[in-house]
């Protein structure tokens, strides 16, 4: 199985730019987990199991947690039995269809 999570969390009594604490959840992702994309919008993480989709969230808020007042996120999930690698198979299947390596 194949479960794709993309999530932004950060907080929102930290002012007007939260990089840094963006930052702090993207190295725990990045000691923990090899499939994961860094978007402008959040960050896109692949595991197999939707438990592990939930411990990325709860690992996150708790990188946040001790020092935040206020934390938001948005979560979005596909579930996909059978299937693996699909982090990287769903945009090179679009760019067949287009004709062209996208951006």
């Amino acid at each position: 199985m194949s479960v794709l999570i993309e999530f932004a969390m950060f907080p929102t009594d930290k002012g007007e730019s939260v990089s840094a604490y963006v930052g702090r959840i993207i190295k725990m992702i990045d000691a923990g987990y090899n499939s994961y994309k860094l978007t402008s919008m959040g960050t896109i993480v692949e595991v197999e199991t939707l438990n592990e989709a939930l411990h990325i969230i709860e690992a996150a808020y708790k990188e946040l947690e001790p020092d935040c007042s206020r934390i938001y996120s948005t979560i979005k999930l596909d579930i996909r039995k059978g299937k693996g690698n699909r982090i990287i198979q769903k945009i090179e299947s679009v760019e067949q269809k287009v004709g062209k390596k996208l951006k």
